[in-house]
């Protein structure tokens, strides 16, 4: 009897899943340039160098990050591979180099820092024992790699510090014009890079990694998403940004302050399609169907062959939200850079590669513009 059935298998970690490109130092030299070009504007305009991404805060948090027990063995990897506790940091935040009024509505960003982590540690971080991890409310990055990605900045680069009430008429626009591409069942990542994100609570969202990472013996991307009811009530709601430039943070900091949050962090495998072939002989054959590269940021990897699964759960407590005092601890005082890693969570593919020098470089320049060491 011939018979014949498909199965997954994750894909297990080797070097050679990743691919370098010939050009890749220059597009990593080309930027850092852009990127400190950005700070540098923004700096010689206020007086205070800021990141040169994500610049705007609208939550800093304080947390608990909790290993879920009972993970099989391809989830129980790295910094999961124990069911523990680790304290943790949180910065939500949009992207660009300057502070705008949030009617200028733009993708949001969740970093974490994960403290007190042991192991061994990747390239550049052997002082450190921090985790981070960066996420952002889409799927999947705006470029396919670095290059991609550095095109777009340019443009954005001429813009900065520059017409913020046209940047705010502009993103009115683009947000009407997505919405009308959403109700047709579509969704433009580009739109909503320039501005057209839709006005809602970033509390209510679903984070993505975007990019892979080493998960172990494997690679994974990840996933932040809201558990308790008052986090997933949330979810597509607007928030009133009327006369309100800080409208978004204020509106995280008034659920913070009065009610606790929490969020379950899950996994997606790289995986690969494995075929059960039984004719006279039973053959499995596992086949790269390269449907999950490493390489290309811009591909959302296909949840029906591998959906993202809990490893641990991250709870926040009553607080602030948002303060100056917070403001000078996280914003001023740290660095969020996934290559803060251990080494079972090394940040992989070309967009990662470049982030590596960018980061740094943007780190840097803030702590010597500001003559403030950062905590990493």
């Amino acid at each position: 009897m011939n018979t014949a059935t498909l199965s997954t298998a994750p894909v297990r970690f080797d070097p050679s899943v990743e691919t370098v490109t010939e050009d890749e130092v220059k597009t990593q030299a080309e930027l850092v340039a852009t990127l400190l070009g950005m700070s540098r504007t923004v700096a010689d305009h206020t007086g205070h160098a800021m990141r040169s991404v994500h610049a705007k805060s609208h939550g800093l948090l304080h947390g608990e990050l909790r290993v879920l027990d009972g993970l099989p063995e391809s989830l129980a990897q790295g910094l999961f591979a124990t069911p523990r506790s680790h304290p943790v940091v949180m910065r939500i935040s949009t992207p660009p180099a300057e502070m705008l009024d949030d009617r200028v509505s733009l993708p949001r960003g969740m970093a974490i820092k994960v403290l007190g982590v042991e192991g061994e540690r990747v390239e550049g971080s052997e002082a450190d024992n921090t985790q981070d991890f960066l996420f952002v409310d889409g799927p999947v990055f705006p470029a396919p790699d670095a290059k991609g990605f550095l095109k777009s900045l340019k443009l954005l680069a001429g813009t900065t510090d520059k017409a913020p009430n046209a940047k705010r008429v502009l993103s009115s626009v683009l947000q009407g014009v997505e919405k009308a591409v959403e109700a047709v069942g579509g969704r433009s990542g580009t739109l909503i890079a320039l501005g057209g994100h839709a006005e809602t609570h970033p509390l209510g969202a679903t984070f993505f990694t975007q990019v892979p990472i080493r998960y172990g013996a494997y690679i994974a991307k990840l996933q932040l998403v809201p558990v308790s009811p008052n986090l997933v009530a949330l979810e597509g709601q607007p928030i009133d940004l009327h006369d309100k430039p800080d409208g978004t943070r204020e509106a995280v900091a008034g659920l913070v302050r009065q009610q606790p949050a929490e969020w379950e962090l899950r996994v997606q495998l790289c995986v690969q399609l494995c075929v059960d072939l039984c004719v006279d002989l039973c053959v499995d054959l596992c086949v790269d169907l390269e449907r999950m590269p490493v390489e290309d940021a811009s591909v959302e990897w296909p949840q029906e062959l591998s959906p993202f699964v809990a490893v641990a759960r991250i709870t926040v407590g009553t607080q602030a939200g948002w303060s100056d005092d917070l403001a000078r601890e996280i914003d001023d005082g740290m660095a969020f850079n996934p290559w803060h890693a251990l080494a079972a969570h090394r940040p992989l593919g070309n967009v990662m590669r470049a982030r590596k020098a960018a980061y740094a470089a943007s780190s840097n320049y803030r702590s010597e513009r500001n003559g403030c060491p950062l905590h990493r």
